[in-house]
Parts: structure tokens; sequence; C-alpha cells
């Protein structure tokens, strides 16, 4: 098991196994909730994360891409976001792999690690060689799965790249 908790140390949890999937997710959303330029979220399904201390808060939100809620549990004393739960998925948990007390205990190797949402990465984000890269979600729409890229080295995010990844998906937003 591997544990983690917020800042504080009110809300503590763990995970069973591996995670399901291992998302490096550059929506906008995911940058909000994170404060960063992307968040990094380790999937596990519902039995295997277990809440061992405390009573997190919830905030719900409604995805601009699905209209499906989600619920973003974190701690009211600290404000750390712990973990989500997706009415989309809801047989999964993301967790905010930060909360961790470990932080390298799971992969981030090509084949485990999946990079969502290139059409609104930042500018500068390192793009790692032989990983998959997804223009938005993985799911194109509900059970068609989207094509990804792979990167033969390492690449910066550039306005080049970025109105690419908005052009296949017919979105010209900047």
């Amino acid at each position: 098991m591997q544990k983690g908790r917020c800042l504080c140390g009110e809300i503590e949890f763990a995970v069973e196994g591996p995670p399901n999937d291992v998302i490096n997710c550059h929506c906008n959303f995911c940058q909000r909730a994170a404060g960063s330029a992307y968040l990094v979220e380790t999937l596990f399904g519902k039995a295997k994360f277990h809440l061992l201390k405390g009573s997190p808060k919830v905030y719900e939100h409604r995805s601009e891409g699905s209209a499906k809620r989600i619920q973003i549990h974190f701690c009211d004393r600290c404000g750390t976001k712990t973990h989500m739960l997706f009415e989309r998925f809801p047989s999964s948990v993301g967790v905010f792999s930060g909360t961790y007390d470990d932080a390298d205990w799971f992969e981030h190797a090509p084949g485990r690690a999946l990079h969502f949402f290139l059409s609104t990465a930042p500018l500068g984000t390192v793009l790692p060689a032989g990983h998959e890269v997804y223009d938005a979600h993985y799911w194109q729409s509900e059970g068609i799965p989207a094509v990804p890229q792979v990167f033969e080295t390492h690449e910066l995010m550039t306005l080049e790249l970025k109105a690419e990844s908005r052009r296949r998906l017919g979105t010209s937003k900047s």
C-alpha cells in the first residue's frame, strides 16, 4: 500500500497496487485545480482507494467537455486537494499525485503515463519522447478512443504545435 496525505495531515489515504493509469493532464480544469501547468493524476478502481483519516470536503464541478460532474475532495483545514470522483467514470478515483508520501513510487515511463490536452498545454511545456500525447482527452467521444501522437524526441510546446493540435480538433481558440 502507498500512503498520502494533505499538507496539514488532517486527511490521510492509501492506495493498493499500481495505478490503472498515470495521466499528465494539461486541460484548463486541471491547470486550475493543480495551480500548475498540468496535473499528474493516478487513477485507481474505487476498491483500491482507502480514506484512512479525516473527512474531506467536496467541491462539485461540471466538466466543460463532457458536462458530467467531478467531485474534488479537499482538506477543509489546509485546502489540499487529495482525490476526485467522476460521474463519467464512476468506478474510478483520481488521486492528486503530489499528495503521496513517496512521489516516486509509480512509473512515469512511456506506456504507463499519458499526456492529455496538448491543445491547451502552456508554451514551454516539455512533452517527453515515447509518451502517448493526445490533443484532448483519451476518449474522442463516448466509447471512441482518440489517436495519440508519440514524439521521437522531447518536444517543447510552441505556438505552432498548439495551433496544429487545435486544427486537428477543429478549434481555433487561443
